[in-house]
């Protein structure tokens, strides 16, 4: 008994020390680490460890800088904050205590956006794109870093997680996220500074699983109990936000996407309060209110018995409403096979992604991106007047009829009344229409409709009241 409670003393010391960095030599973690970009034109923490009561100094290379010093506090945690110049570099950035020494090389300054979700957010060219071997061969680019975060999970927040920046080329973009590099790649060209995006995703996980422990517990429920464990997945509340998010915080980033919610759609009604949470926190963590930017999931034939991927959409768009500087994008029309839950053009989504970036917060409108959504329900004598919301000109339909658009009465019978497109609105007749009914676009799993902007943007999928 002796013997293994010395074992377990042992042990639990080994656990402990790494956890808390009680090492007295001067070390960062690894988001700074030599290439790492930092955010141009703004005051950015730093932060590492060193001997508990070691003043430590760092000193970058760019602008007039003077060195910014600090001391290590009891725990050997220390941080400072360092302002930033405008985009460019390579600098280096000077890390150092009496006795020790750390110097980070090819740093550079630009635009740093942490880039999140499940297997649509990870999927990577090596799994399979569109065009994927002239993608690949052409992503050589000096002035795009990627840090990759690795996939592990843990049950307490962890102060590292040991990846590394590297240089955008065929090899680092075969295997990191292709949504992420199309959407940093157009950033790159169009913004002329250096992007990083540090990507953080895995598949098939709910989002429970990014949220920190005190928000989840606020929604009493915990992913293991929904989901079920498995070997290949985490669905255990909070274990991928302590291992994979954690450990940046409080990197300063420009903004955040995220591709999530196919895992969430058995259980969709409180997708809106989870994902509203964990913006929250997000932003409480990094100590910024960063634009948030996501996409809505696509189509895919996911044979529900509930409807959960039609309401899951309801309630990511509903975020739109309640969650402020957010926006969202639809990939509706970028889906070439609705039994494929991984629609392969990760270019047209990426980029779609940055222009609404360039747009929200960048202030330059280069591409359409906005889809319309459905805002009200006019009666105008004998016609029912659909109203949307946009910046689009005017609807079109790629067919005669519009595909996807069902008006049901209230026996559940699908109505065919006369229905035109009259520039930014949908009219139906209803001088036939006898009974109460629903008016529906697209709100089932998998269908893909025919209602659009003239520049080919899908009206985002929904379900009005009663109409009577």
């Amino acid at each position: 008994m002796k013997k293994y409670l010395y074992s377990k003393f042992w042990l639990l010391l080994l656990m402990i020390i790494p956890c808390n960095n009680l090492s007295a030599q001067l070390s960062l973690p690894s988001i700074f680490s030599d290439g790492m970009v930092l955010q141009r034109n703004a005051v950015v923490p730093i932060w590492g460890w060193a001997a508990s009561g070691d003043s430590v100094t760092v000193v970058p290379s760019w602008g007039k800088q003077f060195p910014v010093k600090t001391v290590a506090d009891d725990l050997g945690k220390w941080s400072i904050k360092l302002e930033t110049v405008e985009g460019g570099g390579p600098y280096e950035l000077k890390v150092y205590t009496r006795n020790e020494t750390v110097l980070l090389k090819e740093v550079l300054l630009g635009e740093v956006w942490l880039c999140s979700g499940q297997s649509n957010m990870e999927w990577a060219a090596s799994y399979g794109i569109k065009d994927k071997e002239i993608k690949v061969a052409n992503a050589d680019c000096r002035t795009l870093h990627i840090f990759h975060v690795p996939k592990r999970g843990a049950y307490t927040p962890q102060n590292d997680c040991e990846a590394r920046w590297e240089v955008s080329s065929p090899e680092s973009m075969r295997r990191t996220s292709a949504t992420a590099y199309f959407f940093a790649r157009y950033l790159t060209q169009k913004l002329a500074v250096p992007v990083g995006i540090i990507v953080s995703a895995w598949g098939g996980t709910p989002i429970e699983v990014w949220l920190p422990d005190t928000e989840a517990s606020k929604y009493g429920n915990n992913g293991a109990e929904r989901y079920g464990r498995n070997m290949w997945r985490p669905v255990d509340s909070s274990v991928l936000y302590n291992q994979m998010i954690a450990p940046l915080v409080p990197y300063s980033v420009k903004g955040c996407i995220w591709y999530q919610g196919e895992t969430n759609c058995d259980y969709p009604s409180d997708y809106s309060d989870l994902m509203k949470g964990m913006i929250t926190s997000w932003r409480d963590a990094f100590e910024n209110d960063f634009p948030f930017l996501y996409v809505q999931i696509a189509p895919y034939m996911y044979r529900s018995k509930s409807n959960g991927p039609a309401l899951l959409r309801k309630q990511q768009e509903k975020v739109l409403d309640e969650v402020e500087n957010t926006a969202m994008i639809s990939i509706s029309d970028l889906v070439d096979d609705v039994k494929d839950i991984h629609p392969r053009n990760k270019r047209a989504i990426g980029e779609r992604l940055a222009f609404m970036a360039m747009d929200k917060v960048y202030g330059e409108y280069v591409a359409p991106y906005e889809s319309p959504r459905f805002r009200s329900v006019v009666k105008d004598g004998n016609s029912v007047i659909l109203n949307f919301s946009g910046s689009f000109e005017r609807l079109i339909s790629d067919s005669k009829q519009i595909v996807g658009l069902e008006i049901i009465d209230e026996n559940g019978e699908k109505l065919s009344p006369k229905v035109e497109i009259k520039g930014r609105q949908v009219c139906i007749s209803a001088k036939k229409i006898k009974n109460a009914f629903v008016v529906k676009y697209c709100f089932d799993d998998a269908t893909v409709g025919s209602l659009r902007t003239e520049q080919g943007i899908p009206v985002l999928p929904f379900c009005t009241d009663v109409i009577e």
